[in-house]
């Protein structure tokens, strides 16, 4: 087996191809590294926008609830009114003669 000399030529330039992959490693991680960070930034601003965008349709959305139970019970305070105007009427009918 070849061993390599100490300051030869041969050892620098395996020194030199070790740093060169030590550098290649390091900037493919940083490159990895940044891409991660930018991707993360983009869900964060994209979750952001998600939970704006429901809060202001839960928002509409009470209001339409609201709005709606609110017409309810006047439609059936409406209809409550007219059936006991009517009950009422029909009630007096039945009524003996001169009591009402």
């Amino acid at each position: 087996m070849d061993t390599i000399k100490p300051g030869s030529a041969a050892d620098r330039a395996a020194g030199e191809k070790a740093e060169k992959a030590i550098s290649t490693l390091i900037a493919k991680r940083d490159k990895a590294r940044r891409s991660d960070e930018a991707e993360q930034a983009r869900e964060e601003l994209w979750a952001e926008s998600v939970r704006t965008y429901n809060a202001a349709r839960d928002a509409q959305l009470r209001g339409e609830w609201l709005e709606y139970h609110q017409d309810q019970a006047a439609r059936h305070r409406a209809n409550l009114e007219a059936l006991t105007a009517y009950h009422e009427e029909q009630s007096r009918k039945y009524l003996p003669k001169g009591a009402a």
